[in-house]
């Protein structure tokens, strides 16, 4: 077993929580202790990742802790710059008149940055929206949309509507999902000499510890089912949710398009030889680590995207692929250019600052070929503008 450090004996290279921050920590660390006795000894790790991430009050994304921007832990697209709201909304005008109810419907909105610009661009360009829907798990986060939303026409006309679960009866419209697959619970595999080890979590000597047990059956059949050798000792993720999720999602979607914009990778990427540790990354105070035992509830916990199975999965759930590419083509589709040269060069300042947004967003150094975009629907027939540049589908 590996050992690794709790949030009260944290590594040197991370700060250390303050004393709120770490009684808040004890609390959860608590109650995956409690259920680990519960279970027997150990959880599987899919299991810790829920919890860890949205135990009810106490995970990092259901508890009060500032998560977003230069105070939290990370900082996603909207946060860098309205140009991408912008041209995401040049993508969801293209679809919208072609559905009869024109709903948006956002998955996990965070600080509510994406969907304030999104109300507001569409507004501008004249498109109306008969109902922005948020569906999110946090309370805390809702708060902070509900603030961030107040001042808007929508919500003063009470266009604009929180759920806790996904919408009872199919609507048609845009469904958008800003990193919130990379959230989702993940199962960690390891490829042994005669099966396949699930990693299972532990706590012994004041600390959570890994622990690796034969895997179950539904684990060793979706791994074998990824096709290829992985060599003995290969290491990595898998998530087993995607599936009953996206079902979910087909269920609700009769008409329209749903786009999710994330990090990862198709499995032939994903499940390549030199990525023999996997994918599985902590986000801490703008700090980036691979332990997912520690500063338990103070920490994001994330796994890059399988868009292959997702794609697979969208499809089973009955809809059909639209589209797959990079960020910085989608964002050069949706008209980045033209936005950027309608702005003022003369205003150095400003303009720099643009320029230095539109590099974050873009280069392949930072989000522009890491991040992926990827669209799947129901009764949309054109071609989408967000995948005109280069459409990577084939690589699928």
């Amino acid at each position: 077993m590996i050992r690794r450090p709790d949030c009260s004996s944290l590594s040197s290279q991370l700060p250390p929580p303050g004393e709120s921050a770490a009684a808040h920590c004890e609390r959860l660390i608590q109650r995956l202790r409690n259920e680990i006795a519960a279970g027997g000894g150990a959880i599987p790790f899919g299991r810790f990742m829920e919890l860890a991430l949205y135990a009810p009050g106490l995970g990092y994304y259901t508890a009060g802790s500032r998560k977003f921007g230069d105070e939290g832990d990370f900082v996603t697209a909207p946060e860098i710059s309205p140009l991408f709201a912008r041209c995401l909304a040049r993508q969801i005008e293209q679809i919208l008149p072609h559905t009869r109810q024109g709903e948006i419907l956002e998955i996990g909105a965070g600080t509510g940055a994406l969907a304030a610009q999104l109300i507001e661009a569409l507004a501008a360009a004249g498109v109306t929206i008969s109902r922005y829907r948020i569906l999110d798990v946090s309370a805390d986060l809702r708060e902070r949309q509900q603030e961030r939303l107040r001042s808007s026409t929508l919500m003063q006309q009470g266009r604009i509507e929180w759920l806790d679960e996904w919408p009872q009866a199919p609507f048609e419209g845009v469904v958008v999902a800003n990193e919130v697959l990379d959230a989702m619970p993940v199962e960690r595999f390891r490829v042994g000499s005669e099966r396949i080890e699930q990693a299972w979590v532990a706590w012994e000597d004041d600390r959570f510890v890994w622990r690796h047990v034969p895997a179950s059956v539904e684990l060793t059949a979706a791994v074998t089912g990824l096709g290829g050798a992985l060599e003995d000792g290969y290491t990595s993720e898998i998530n087993l949710a995607l599936a009953p999720w996206f079902k979910s999602l087909g269920a609700c979607l009769s008409k329209g398009a749903a786009f999710f914009i994330d990090y990862g990778f198709p499995r032939h990427e994903y499940y390549h030889p030199q990525r023999h540790m996997g994918t599985l990354m902590c986000h801490y105070r703008h700090r980036a680590h691979p332990d997912p035992l520690v500063l338990t509830g103070l920490q994001d916990i994330t796994a890059h995207v399988d868009f292959t199975a997702v794609a697979e999965a969208g499809e089973q759930a009955g809809l059909t692929l639209l589209g797959y590419t990079t960020q910085a083509n989608f964002l050069l589709g949706t008209g980045l250019i033209s936005m950027v040269e309608q702005s003022d060069p003369a205003d150095v300042k400003a303009y720099l600052e643009l320029t230095r947004q539109v590099q974050k967003l873009t280069s392949p150094s930072e989000l522009g070929e890491l991040f992926k975009v990827m669209a799947l629907g129901r009764g949309i027939d054109e071609p989408l503008i967000g995948f005109s540049m280069r459409d990577l589908r084939g690589r699928l």
